[in-house]
């Protein structure tokens, strides 16, 4: 009917009748358990237990895409409120902010302290029906310059940054809380909002950047290393191999051991280091999947408008730093007037970076 309707003034009928008709009766049903007071947390929780399973049964393909449409709706910023959190939060929330910190782990309730001092803000989103979970949170440290390492801002024994001096706003941790709202997407309305509110308390803050992990790098390198070596002139491959030590040509694995067992050492004129620096510039700016920065967290933050700006040797020299990229972490920076320029710039196809970053691609 909608078909043959189409083109007549019976066309807008006939488009809400083919609305009503593909809302299934499993979405009606959905919708009802949101009604009760426990109802959403048993929705979120069904999708978290439901995703593992989509391979293995792929008649749970209609109800995962309903759920997800729903919680689109559902989950709209438009109905999300953004809290502060402090060391005043009730302790049940501050052990969910300990649960759920996917990036630098918290070990301990000092640690936390320390995220939340004075020079410091956390933020999450809350939704009316899960009063007490946090769906995304940022934390967030006020300095004066953009920062080029994470162990100062986890460092417990360092006194507080002058909030009067502070000119620079760093996110370097921001941790989804929920598995079952995967996909949806709310993480970009978090920092402009959070932005909106450190610009009204601290009207100096004029720069707002991350200090980020670049968790698919090694991985990268050790598939695409070779190939990178093998573009290298040749006075930079024996370059490469005297500071390896070997015997004709260097190969990828040596620089990968080379830059995980010393890389957070080498002086910045070493050839290891160069190298793996520029891979990185190449991995994080040019390297695309279907149009998309191959690595999960540039997608995330070029995908809100940033821009790769900085890379950071020894920015994280944890373990789990130096096992996802060699200690080495990047700075996106988010200019307040070039949002929309970058985001049509990667619509493109084309991964807004730094002069500095464009520079180590080009070699």
């Amino acid at each position: 009917r909608y078909s043959e309707a189409a083109g007549t003034q019976d066309a807008p009928q006939a488009e809400a009748h083919l609305r009503r008709a593909l809302v299934s009766p499993r979405t009606r049903l959905l919708q009802r358990f949101a009604v009760f007071p426990q109802g959403m947390r048993f929705l979120v929780d069904l999708r978290a237990e439901l995703l593992p399973q989509l391979k293995a049964d792929r008649r749970l393909l209609p109800l995962d895409a309903e759920l997800e449409q729903l919680f689109s709706t559902w989950f709209d910023v438009a109905f999300l409120q953004l809290r502060r959190l402090s060391w005043d939060s009730p302790a049940s929330l501050l052990e969910k902010l300990i649960k759920y910190e996917a990036v630098h782990d918290i070990k301990s309730w000092a640690d936390l302290k320390n995220r939340l001092d004075s020079d410091r803000r956390c933020y999450g989103f809350f939704h009316p029906r899960l009063p007490d979970e946090p769906l995304i949170f940022v934390e967030v440290a006020l300095v004066d310059a953009m920062s080029d390492s994470v162990t100062p801002l986890l460092d417990e024994d360092a006194a507080p940054a002058d909030l009067k001096r502070a000119t620079t706003a760093i996110f370097y941790s921001i941790s989804n809380t929920q598995v079952g709202l995967r996909g949806v997407s709310f993480g970009d309305s978090l920092i402009k909002h959070v932005v909106e509110t450190l610009t009204e308390e601290f009207p100096r803050l004029r720069t707002f950047a991350t200090l980020s992990p670049i968790p698919g790098f090694r991985a990268w390198l050790t598939k695409q290393g070779a190939a990178q070596l093998a573009q290298l002139p040749a006075k930079e491959r024996a370059e490469l191999a005297r500071a390896l030590q070997v015997e004709g040509e260097p190969e990828i694995a040596q620089v990968i051991a080379a830059a995980a067992d010393g890389g957070l050492q080498l002086a910045p004129k070493s050839p290891v280091r160069q190298f793996v620096t520029r891979c990185a510039a190449l991995y994080l700016g040019r390297e695309t999947k279907d149009g998309r920065p191959l690595d999960a967290v540039a997608r995330f933050h070029l995908g809100n408008g940033a821009r790769v700006e900085r890379l950071n040797w020894a920015g994280d020299p944890s373990a789990k730093g130096v096992k996802q990229s060699f200690g080495l972490m990047v700075n996106y920076l988010y200019d307040l007037k070039r949002l929309d320029r970058h985001r049509a710039q990667l619509a493109e196809g084309r991964i807004p970076v730094s002069s500095e970053i464009d520079g180590l691609c080009k070699g």
